[in-house]
């Protein structure tokens, strides 16, 4: 619907235009700005009509000031941090990584402590960052043993702050209070053993010594602090008697190097000789085993003979001669020969013979040949004799 139009009343553009409203007067707003800051304030502060508003300026440029005061109290403790609030000095609170608000100094203060990262002191020298380079300190280096030498140690000690309200109230200066210490504590372990430990063997162990009595004494001071580890930087003797103790070194080297070569030597030869004396006892064994069945047979072929024997007395008996003097000269070099059933000249090999040892000279009566008639004990006893002979040409 347009303006002109019937019931449009006629609202034109230019209608109106006398009539305006004039703009509201700047004394009444700042009237009304002041009761809202004084009901702010408390509701103390206003004016009425007919007051100066220069008072309502003055109230501004107070207010203004006291709120950016108060902004300045709100601080923010990053992760991994710690807030620790002081109200004139003395120890309010600590909080925990977020925004948080104090009164704005000089009533109250915060600190922020770092709880998390991995500190270090260095005890017997100092590392210059910026040049790269390391300067001993010999006064904190030099440490007397057991055995009265002198050693030169250096070490570095890593540690945190797990308390941040003892770290920063307890002691009055926490670093150096833990270079002390731990000053301290390394000459209690270094003064228990001797340097041949100390440069040697214990150099790994003792660490963990010196980081436990470390935290013994941090923990009676409750300095609020927690030792991570202690690193043995470097162990050695003065530099006036260096030589002679790399001398040392060397020599227990060596000493170290035969050592291992005559375990590899035994660690050879000791399973060798462990498999032949198992073999040796595995062979004594059957040895064992196989005599005692032998002679069970033996046993057990008498006893069957000694049957036989009592049933037939004489033929058992010849026929025990005959395998008794079949079985003795098949080991000796002597010859039977039955001369008495005929004249048929003999041959004999006498170069065999001789290499064989028998003797070339000839048989007397009696003496080598010898007849089945005879007895058979004086058999046996010349063949024996014979026996005896032939050995005694042999050894000529």
């Amino acid at each position: 619907m347009s303006w002109n139009e019937p019931g449009g009343n006629k609202k034109d553009p230019w209608s109106g235009r006398d009539q305006q409203e004039t703009p509201p007067d700047l004394e009444e707003v700042m009237r009304t700005l002041q009761e809202k800051m004084g009901g702010w304030l408390g509701g103390g502060i206003g004016i009425g009509k007919g007051e100066n508003p220069k008072n309502t300026l003055l109230v501004f440029l107070v207010a203004i000031p006291l709120v950016i005061w108060a902004l300045t109290g709100i601080y923010i403790v990053d992760e991994g941090n710690r807030g620790v609030v002081t109200r004139f000095g003395k120890y309010i609170e600590t909080t925990q990584p977020g925004p948080h608000w104090r009164l704005p100094a000089p009533f109250e203060k915060h600190a922020i402590v770092n709880v998390e990262q991995q500190r270090f002191i260095e005890v017997g020298y100092r590392t210059n960052i910026r040049q790269q380079t390391q300067q001993s300190f010999a006064k904190e280096a030099l440490m007397l043993t057991q055995d009265e030498n002198i050693i030169n140690l250096s070490l570095s000690v890593q540690y945190r702050i797990k308390d941040a309200k003892a770290y920063l109230f307890n002691l009055n200066d926490p670093d150096l209070t833990l270079r002390q210490v731990t000053e301290s504590a390394v000459r209690g372990v270094i003064g228990k053993n001797t340097m041949d430990f100390v440069l040697t063997d214990g150099r790994s162990g003792f660490a963990d010594e010196v980081k436990y009595d470390i935290q013994k004494i941090l923990d009676q001071y409750d300095a609020g602090i927690q030792v991570m580890a202690v690193n043995i930087k470097d162990a050695q003797p003065p530099e006036e008697v260096q030589s002679a103790f790399e001398d040392a070194i060397k020599a227990r080297e060596d000493e170290q190097r035969l050592k291992n070569e005559a375990e590899a030597y035994a660690n050879d030869v000791i399973p060798k000789a462990r498999g032949a004396a198992a073999r040796l006892m595995e062979e004594s064994e059957g040895y064992k085993l196989r005599m005692i069945a032998k002679a069970k047979g033996e046993a057990g072929r008498f006893e069957q003979l000694l049957t036989e024997y009592q049933k037939a007395p004489e033929i058992t008996r010849t026929r025990l001669y005959i395998d008794a003097i079949e079985e003795i000269l098949s080991k000796t070099n002597t010859l039977l020969l039955d001369v008495k059933g005929g004249n048929n000249m003999i041959y004999l090999p006498v170069d065999k013979l001789q290499r064989l040892g028998v003797s070339a000279e000839p048989a007397k009566d009696n003496d080598s040949t010898q007849t089945f008639q005879d007895s058979p004990d004086s058999v046996v006893k010349n063949i024996r004799g014979s026996t005896v002979r032939g050995r005694e040409g042999r050894t000529q």
